[in-house]
C-alpha cells in the first residue's frame, strides 16, 4: 500500500476475534448489507483495486485503467464516496480519488483470496477453502 493511503492500524482499533464478540445486532447487520451491497459490484470492486494498485487517480485515469468510459467510473465513484470509502482530492483542475478506509482494503484482499481459493489450498494464504471448511476460524501452519 502506497504511503498516501491509511493502513489498518491508522483506520481499526484492535477487535477481539469475532469468534469471540456476541452476535451482531439487528442494526449492526443492516449497516453490514449496506457495505457489502456497495461492494457486491465488479465495476466497483476493479476500481476499489486499480486505486489500491495506484491511489491518486483522476476519473479519466481510472477510466482508462479498468476499461471504463469516464462517465460510468465517475457515477459508480459517487457511491464509493458516499460510503466513506474513497475520498476526492482536488488536484489544480483536476479531482483524484484515493481510498481512505484501510477496511475495505483487507476486505477487498480477503474477498480476493475467497475468490481465488475456493475448493482448493491456497498457495497464497495456506487455507483451505473445501466444503468441509464450516467453523470460519482461521487456521495458519
Amino acid at each position: 500500500m502506497n504511503e498516501r493511503q491509511v493502513t489498518a492500524l491508522d483506520r481499526c482499533p484492535p477487535l477481539p476475534p469475532i469468534g469471540d464478540r456476541p452476535i451482531i445486532s439487528p442494526p449492526e447487520a443492516t449497516r453490514l448489507e449496506a457495505i457489502f451491497k456497495v461492494l457486491a459490484n465488479a465495476t466497483r470492486l476493479r476500481m476499489l483495486h486499480a486505486l489500491v494498485r495506484e491511489p491518486d487517480l483522476s476519473v479519466s485515469a481510472l477510466a482508462e485503467a479498468i476499461a471504463m468510459k469516464p462517465q460510468a467510473v465517475s457515477n459508480q465513484l459517487r457511491r464509493l464516496v458516499d460510503r466513506g470509502i474513497v475520498a476526492p482530492r482536488r488536484d489544480g483542475n483536476h479531482i483524484r480519488y484515493r481510498v481512505v478506509d484501510a477496511c475495505t482494503v483487507g476486505l477487498l484482499d480477503q474477498g480476493l483470496c475467497l475468490a481465488t481459493c475456493v475448493d482448493t489450498t491456497c498457495e497464497h494464504c495456506g487455507s483451505s477453502a473445501g466444503p468441509d471448511v464450516v467453523t470460519g476460524a482461521e487456521e495458519r501452519p
